[in-house]
Order: C-alpha cells, then structure tokens, then sequence
C-alpha cells in the first residue's frame, strides 16, 4: 500500500477547518484510505480535495436500506482516498463536487438518475442515463426495484433533451447519431458551426445502457468476472482484473505469483493489440488507407497468437477470481517472444514512413488540441492525458503485482493534438513489448489459482488497473452467502469523453472524426 506525506497534512488540515471527517480501517479498499463525512459537509470535502490539488477519480452510490450511499475516489502522488457519506432515503439531497471538479459532472448525474441522490448545486439537472427508460419516480439501482424493471408498452420518444442552442449570422447545427453509419456503438453528437469550424460539440450518451451494476447483484464471484470481462469487450482484461482484484481483496486471498504474472502479460497483449487498431483507424480517417492495413493486419496476427496462448481473440474469461483460466508452456512463450520480436522490426519500419509523411502531418499536428490545463482540470486518462502532459499511469505511480517490480518508461508528451496521441500509442507498445519480454522470461513456476475462499457479509474492494485507455477502478461489495451487493465498474471513458467536446472546438467539421478516433472512447464502458 503506497502512502503519500500529503494525506496526513490533509487529514489534519480537515479538522482545523472544522471538516467531520473519520478515518475508519478498511483492509479491503487498499490502496485507498477510507473516510466517513458527515453529509453536510460533502460539499467543502470536495473544495478542500481540490485545494490540496487532488484528482477527482470515481464516485458511486448504494442503496443500503434506511439510508443511501456516497462515495468518491480522490488520488494524488500514487496514494487513493475515498471519502463516504450516509444520507436519509426520506430525503437525498447531497452537495455536488462538480464546482470544484467538472469530472464529477456526469457521474453524478448518473447517480442521480439511478439511485435518487439530488445534487443541489449542481449545474446541471438534466437526465443523463436513464433517458425516457423509467418513470421520474423509479431509481434502478434501489434495492426495491427489479432488474427487469417496469417497462411501458413504449418507450416515450427522447425528444425532450435540451441541447445547447446557439445562434447568429452563419450558425448552424449539424445533428450526428445516435445511430451511425459505420458499426460502432450509438452516441448523439451536436454541432454549432459557422462555415466548416466547429464552435461547439455536445454529446449525448447511454443509448446502450446494460444494466450492469443492476444484474450484478447477487452473482457469485465467478459470475462476476465473467460480467466484468463484458462491461467493455477490448479492455476484458484489464476491467475483470480490476473486479478480481477487488474481491480478492475482499475476500483477503492472495493469488499465486505465477497468475499475477499471467494476468500482467494478458493486460500488455490487450493494449498492444488495441493501439495497433487504433494508429491504422486514425490513419484511416484522414486517407491513408495503407497505413490501415499495415497495422490492422499487425493486430490481427497479434490477435491470432492472443487466441492460440489463450483461448480467446480477446482473452476473454482469462482472469478469474483467484487467478487466470489458463497456463502457458514452452512453445507459447515461444511463439510470443518471436512475435515481439518480428512486430518490434516492422513496426520500426512504419513509424518512419508515418513520422516522415508529409499528408499525414498536416492532418495530425495541431488538430484536435487538448491543452494540458484543460486535460488535468477533467482528470483525462491513458493516452489522452499522456499526450496533455498529464503523466498518471497505475502501473507506475501506484503500482500493483507484479508491476511494483518493473522498470519500464511512460510516454508523456505536451504537444496534446492527434499526432501525439498517436505517437503515445506508438511508443507505448514499445514499451508492452520489453514488459512482456521481462514477464515471460521470469515467469515464475506453481499453480495459476488460488483457492477461492467466500468474502464475509459487508466485506468489500477496491481494484484499480491500468487499462489501455487508462486507469480502471472497481468497487464490490458482498452480501450475504458471498454474493454480490454491489458492482460500480468505472472506465476511463467516463473522464476522456467530455475533452472530445473541448477539443475539437475551432476545428472543422470534416476533422471531428479523426479527433473522435484519438479519443476513441468506449460507448460500452460507459453506458453501464
């Protein structure tokens, strides 16, 4: 558990200023610290987090009966906080941290729309989740509601969402969505533009809402992880590592070091195999189609070798609770240091013909602007924030097995514009490559499973993983005969969504979807 000199000056300082703030032991939450706060005071627990430059993480609810739920996740210096307040069901008006941290904005007015927590100075009121889906007086994630829930004959139309209007000489508006012609997953976008430059984007999501956290409920610990591998298919991996991690936690069982090693080479196949898609896809939006191969078929050899050492294209189902489905020998190791190998010559051959390609400079640099003030003030994540200046990586600034072992750099750049999004991805799968190198050749022998042991009634985790997007946090919670009670899976989609609206403002329209692809948030992962 990595602790930081700040915290106790921080927890100090909140008792000078007359903060009702409780430090509880909470073994299971490791690495965070957990503090109870009197609910009036939610709302200057926030400002002062701020005041002390903390990054607003996560925060979730739960409906515990008589009361409701409040968490929040703060980090700084590697080291997590997560503050927690009881409000009466009778009445749930809880302060917003959104004045202090625009990052709390939608998660909050998630929690609002699902479990009935009012956020009282929040600036915003505005259904975010549940759409038209459910009546104004039904909360999904309440205890009382069934997770089938209680749907109308039909769905009212969602015509009623106000987006930001704006008007003058030349202003348009350019709906796009929520269905698309392409076969990505449903997200309305609305622009304002003069000519072809973009004055303004906002983004309407959760048009793929699952009901995660709702049918997690009451699954085992096995079950769980399958559902956590699904939350969003190209980071299974790191988001069932995450749950895992969390109910191992829970459950006090310490996996075996050979699983941790498994689950680490997994985590770096994942990201390899999504940067690779994701330089070709950028490539491919401003017509260098030749570069889309190359790199797609890159990643489909990479994903070919994922199936064979694992089972699955995306290692789907790999990590399990206690450890990981599936061994590997000799000839597998094999297979995967050749591959590295062979992908690390030709990749250098690519990054020189993309680094030196006047076209595709012109259409990258500069584009898409992130700046880093604006990436730290909305907490963004992975490659969107590393390309910001925003350095953060779990693997490294709060580093869990077998990490905490590793030497290995993290690319960070300040130039925040498409090319450096691109050249982060680029330099990150340099970097997998000496990980996995590192992990398969001190693979460690023993056994790839521990025995699962059932998490007593109220015991809960905290499982925090750094995905290829970034940063990944699960919070569980068991009841009763070591089931689940509650599941908050947050992606880091949630934190990179809102700079797409910020960073594509004075771009032209026929640049959004090159910015879009730098981005590449996950609709999945965020529409719980």
């Amino acid at each position: 558990m990595r602790t930081a000199a700040w915290m106790n000056a921080f927890l100090g300082k909140l008792v000078l200023i007359e903060i009702h703030a409780q430090e509880v032991p909470a073994t299971g939450l490791a690495p965070a610290r957990l503090l109870l706060i009197n609910s009036d005071d939610w709302g200057r627990f926030a400002h002062e987090a701020k005041n002390w430059d903390c990054r607003w993480v996560a925060a979730w609810g739960e409906d515990s009966g008589d009361d409701l739920i409040a968490n929040a996740c703060f980090e700084k210096e590697g080291a997590y906080l997560v503050a927690r307040t009881r409000i009466p069901r009778t009445n749930p008006v809880l302060a917003s941290h959104t004045p202090y941290y625009i990052a709390a904005d939608r998660p909050e007015r998630h929690i609002q729309d699902m479990l009935g927590i009012a956020f009282t100075d929040h600036p915003d009121a505005r259904r975010w989740t549940r759409h038209r889906a459910w009546k104004e007086s039904e909360y999904p994630l309440r205890k009382d509601f069934p997770a089938a829930g209680n749907p109308p004959a039909q769905t009212p139309p969602n015509d009623n969402y106000r987006f930001l209007f704006a008007h003058g000489a030349g202003v348009y508006e350019i709906p796009v969505g929520p269905v698309h012609a392409g076969i990505i997953e449903p997200g309305h976008f609305r622009f304002q533009a003069v000519g072809e430059t973009i004055l303004n984007l906002e983004e309407r999501l959760g048009y793929v809402h699952k009901g995660i956290e709702k049918i997690a409920e009451g699954r085992d610990a096995t079950g769980l992880a399958r559902l956590a591998g699904r939350v969003s298919g190209d980071s299974t991996v790191a988001h069932a590592w995450a749950a895992c991690m969390a109910m191992e936690k829970a459950a006090g069982i310490e996996i075996p070091p050979r699983a941790v090693a498994l689950r680490a080479i997994m985590a770096e196949r994942e990201r390899v195999a999504n940067h690779l898609g994701d330089i070709g896809a950028i490539c491919n939006d401003v017509a260098f189609t030749f570069a889309y191969y190359q790199f797609g078929r890159l990643r489909e050899a990479w994903q070919r070798l994922s199936r064979d050492v694992f089972g699955h294209r995306l290692m789907m189902d790999g990590v399990v609770p206690g450890g990981v489905a599936i061994d590997i020998g000799d000839q597998m190791i094999a297979a995967m240091r050749s591959q590295i190998a062979s992908q690390r010559m030709e990749l250098a051959g690519l990054y020189n013909i993309i680094d030196d390609l006047p076209s595709l400079e012109d259409r990258l640099d500069t584009t898409g602007y992130l700046s880093p003030e604006t990436a730290s003030a909305y907490g963004a994540l992975g490659y969107v924030g590393r390309a910001s200046g925003v350095a953060f990586d779990a693997r490294k600034d709060a580093p869990y097995a077998p990490y905490d072992r590793l030497t290995f750099e993290v690319p960070v750049l300040t130039q925040g514009d498409v090319a450096a999004r691109v050249h982060v991805r680029a330099q990150e799968i340099l970097a997998s490559f000496g990980l996995m190198e590192k992990l398969i050749t001190e693979l460690p022998p023993g056994p790839i499973r521990a025995d699962w042991t059932t998490a007593p009634l109220g015991a809960e985790g905290l499982g925090i993983t750094e995905g290829f997007r970034g940063e990944i946090l699960s919070y569980v919670r068991f009841g009763e005969n070591g089931r689940i009670a509650r599941y908050y899976p947050r992606d880091p989609s949630w934190l990179t969504w809102p700079t797409l609206e910020k960073l594509v403002r004075d771009n032209i329209v026929p640049d959004f979807p090159v910015c879009n692809k730098s981005v590449n948030g996950s609709y999945s992962g965020h529409d719980l």
